[in-house]
């Protein structure tokens, strides 16, 4: 035996608030300065300024610049690392418990060969030993720095690892 049938349901027409903040309005974007007929497109007066490769004055492409534009650099060489194993902090369970164990760092390297950062990136099970590596590094870690293709140094990056032994 089947019931009575119910009645049709009829949704009720609702109106969405409005909204508290305006929505934001997207501004006509200006001409691009490569359009037109004219020699010079949109640019201003000729003289000094920032170019593209080539020769003449300013910041950007070249040698001329502030950036390195695009030149490949040699790695950091390390010279002198951290040997004392006394500067570290005993940890629990003694000197032993740190045998085997290592630290990965990367050290920022300035164009004199001295660190500028650092940064664990693989740590040990010793947080304060792996501050320790960073403060040490700072103080002792010297490279011969990166240079460029022109024999130029250059400030670079390099991963360090720092071995317990005891």
């Amino acid at each position: 035996a089947q019931g009575d049938p119910g009645q049709d349901a009829v949704p009720q027409p609702t109106a969405a608030p409005s909204p508290k903040i305006p929505l934001r309005q997207d501004r006509p974007q200006p001409r691009a300065s490569s359009t037109g007929t004219e020699t010079r497109s949109g640019a201003t007066e000729a003289g000094d300024g920032t170019g593209a490769a080539g020769t003449g004055l300013g910041t950007g492409a070249g040698r001329g610049g502030a950036g390195r534009g695009g030149i490949a650099v040699t790695r950091p060489v390390l010279v002198s690392t951290i040997t004392d194993a006394s500067s570290f902090p005993v940890p629990p369970g003694g000197r032993k418990a740190r045998i085997g164990k290592s630290v990965d760092v990367r050290l920022g390297v300035s164009a004199e060969g001295r660190v500028t950062s650092c940064q664990v990136v693989r740590a040990s099970p010793f947080p304060q030993t792996d501050a320790k590596v960073c403060e040490l590094a700072y103080e002792q870690v010297r490279f011969e720095p990166a240079r460029d293709v022109n024999g130029d140094a250059v400030a670079s990056t390099f991963t360090y690892r720092q071995r317990f032994f005891n």
